[in-house]
């Protein structure tokens, strides 16, 4: 580096420190002030309090977040509730012109010192990511001198859960996107859509990206009648058993790779924030490194909880605004959700962002992490809403940081952002004919003992529980399995606008012919409901066949009866709905609710706006954004086809052991 270049990053950083010497001091002065029990004889001392408190700061939380790890989760917790105050009384005691009550006094004022630094800090960072950038890299300093330098590029996937091709297009054009919108028009890197074969969801998405495998997963959830039990895959149990299945150990992550944040690891050798692997570690009772760093440092933790309030009210506003101009459609946002959304938009995308950072300056070869920010309030508010898109801003933020972050690692870096499905938007199907999928199959079928039998689980809760685990993990045993309830006659189990229909004490695919015979009304009556776009059975004689209302589709020779019941539902809908018939676990009937071309809607049957699962709209239309000196190989159908092509780039241009060639090319 030239010293003319040199120069304005010195400076860069002496004006940060003059920043926050600034702030520290201006927020101790409001807490002095504020806080009875505590006096200054001037400003002058106050400042020079500040100072002595960043220092003991800078000098004590290293070695601290060390010891209290090893002392365990009483160590690590007391640590955070009292560390600060622990500080913040030394160093008021020890500067001269300082008088305090007593340790009680200096406890409460630590808070509303945090609280007041945080604010102060999200007040300056806001809309640039320096100051975020320079704490990684201090914090993360002794990582980057213990790594190995490499030459070979490293790669950093980011997965924006549920951002369609368009969407993202949109996002672009609108200025959402600016730190991918840079890398596009620089030429850096190129977008590319890719197929989401049904269903298109994370889960499914997810095992196909990370392991090749999307064939194990018929949907969000689903019913299994060998074994008679539901399966959920925001449950960690679950998805450790779904991953048991679809994992041959050459995961996507497998040499040396990271998992961050998401459903399946990948075959990761670290798995953090994991779903399926949040329950692998054993019961040592000590919390993970980075995470005792991230709640002792006061640009962590304390700043999340910060952030994680705001994000709440900003949601309360949202949710009102929303309500007082009549925007249709809507759902009520519950309680639950605003507490969900504040974890997801603040506490957990910031988590991930250090895990990411720290990774990423240990020169770790690959690493792959899940936002679920914009998924997550594209659910509630749709998925073209202002709030959706300003949870796009913030995950593009997290880019423009971690590029940053990456100039200073061990190797090179190259970004490749993904999104594993789309979201469709629309009235619930509750709401427009004031009954559930469930309740609808319940009222037409037939027999003694018929009984319905459905499965609710918001789908990022699964989320807040792994942070939960991930926080106190090792405090508590596992819970044993709980016994399975009595097998009820039908069971369904719905993810977004696609419904899966198990005739749960039949064994095996039970055949049109047979379902007809059990309950007569059944077939006819869900393919002449308004809300339902089209059913698929299995037929003794025709095989797949998909019914609509004024047709039929054989899938076996691809025939069409009278008018398509397919149409519309776009060009790959009968080629997935016969590899969705093939999958061990689907529906005896498969539902799929209506849709409407011309304003793009779905009828979710589940209590969703924006919605995904099933066919209609962009729901099936994800993203791909890599470097553009790094080509598509082939047509990207289904998230196995964009893992192997991923694969392929690893095995080109990064670390990952393969068909590797002998010279890499220096991308």
């Amino acid at each position: 580096m030239s010293a003319g270049a040199a120069m304005p990053r010195r400076t860069s950083r002496a004006s940060t420190v003059v920043i926050v010497v600034l702030l520290c001091w201006a927020a101790l002065a409001v807490t002095v002030a504020v806080v009875p029990g505590i006096s200054a004889s001037s400003g002058g001392a106050v400042l020079l309090a500040a100072i002595v408190l960043g220092l003991l700061g800078a000098a004590l939380r290293p070695a601290a977040a060390v010891l209290l790890t090893r002392v365990g989760w009483a160590g690590v917790l007391g640590g955070w509730l009292l560390g600060q105050a622990l500080l913040v009384y030394v160093a008021l005691s020890v500067t001269p012109g300082l008088h305090v009550a007593g340790f009680s006094t200096v406890f409460w004022a630590s808070w509303v010192y945090a609280g007041l630094v945080s604010a102060g800090l999200w007040a300056v960072t806001a809309g640039q990511p320096a100051m975020v950038v320079r704490h990684l890299l201090r914090v993360n300093r002794r990582a980057r001198r213990a790594a190995t330098a490499s030459d070979v590029p490293g790669v950093v996937l980011i997965q924006i859960d549920g951002l369609s091709a368009p969407l993202a297009r949109w996002a672009l054009a609108a200025g959402t996107l600016p730190t991918v919108a840079r890398w596009l028009r620089e030429g850096s890197h190129t977008l590319v859509e890719w197929h989401a074969q049904l269903p298109a969801t994370t889960p499914a998405s997810q095992a196909g990206l990370l392991h090749g495998a999307s064939a194990e997963v018929p949907a969000f959830r689903w019913f299994e009648k060998d074994s008679g039990r539901f399966v959920v895959t925001n449950r960690p149990r679950d998805s450790a058993l779904v991953e048991s299945r679809l994992s041959d150990g050459r995961g996507l992550l497998a040499d040396g790779g990271v998992s961050v944040s998401n459903v399946f690891s990948g075959d990761a050798p670290t798995s953090l924030l994991t779903m399926s692997t949040i329950g692998r570690r054993g019961a040592s009772g000590r919390p993970a490194r980075y995470v005792a760093v991230y709640l002792l440092d006061p640009f962590g933790l304390t700043r999340s909880l910060f952030l994680t309030a705001a994000e709440i009210v900003k949601e309360l506003r949202q949710a009102r605004r929303q309500r007082l101009r009549r925007v249709r459609p809507r759902t009520a946002r519950t309680a639950s959700y605003v507490l969900l959304r504040g974890l997801t938009n603040a506490l957990l995308r910031h988590l991930n962002l250090s895990i990411v950072a720290e990774h990423v300056m240990r020169g770790a070869p690959v690493v792959y992490c899940d936002f679920v920010d914009y998924d997550e309030i594209a659910h509630h508010a749709g998925p073209t809403r202002p709030e959706a898109l300003a949870a796009l801003e913030g995950i593009d933020d997290v880019l423009a940081t971690l590029e940053a972050v990456a100039l200073a690692a061990p190797r090179p870096y190259r970004f490749v952002v993904v999104s594993d499905h789309g979201q469709s938007q629309g009235a619930t199907f509750v709401q427009r004919y004031g009954t559930s999928l469930e309740e609808l199959v319940q009222r037409l079928s037939s027999g003694p003992g018929a009984a319905v039998a459905a499965d609710g689980n918001d789908e990022h809760a699964g989320r807040a529980r792994v942070l939960r685990d991930e926080l106190v993990r090792g405090a508590a045993q596992p819970a044993p399995d709980a016994p399975v309830p009595p097998r009820p006659e039908i069971v369904v189990a719905a993810s977004g606008n696609l419904g899966l229909v198990y005739l749960a004490r039949r064994p095996g695919r039970v055949t049109m012919e047979e379902i007809e015979e059990r309950h007569p009304h059944l077939l006819t009556g869900l393919v002449d409901h308004p809300g339902v776009g089209w059913i698929m059975v299995r037929s003794r004689r025709l095989g797949p066949v998909v019914l609509g209302r004024a047709g039929r589709r054989l899938l076996r020779g691809d025939r069409v009866e009278g008018a398509d019941p397919l149409a519309g539902f776009g060009p790959a809908a009968a080629a997935d709905l016969r590899r969705h018939d093939e999958l061990r676990h689907t529906g005896d009937i498969v539902v799929n609710s209506v849709y409407d071309p011309v304003t793009q809607e779905v009828a979710a049957f589940e209590d969703l706006i924006g919605c995904h699962g099933g066919l209609g709209g962009w729901q099936d239309r994800p993203v791909l954004i890599h470097p553009r000196a790094w080509p598509v190989d082939g047509e990207l159908t289904g998230a196995d086809a964009v893992h192997d092509q991923l694969v392929r780039w690893l095995e080109r241009y990064g670390e990952r052991d393969g068909l590797r060639q002998a010279t890499r090319p220096n991308l």
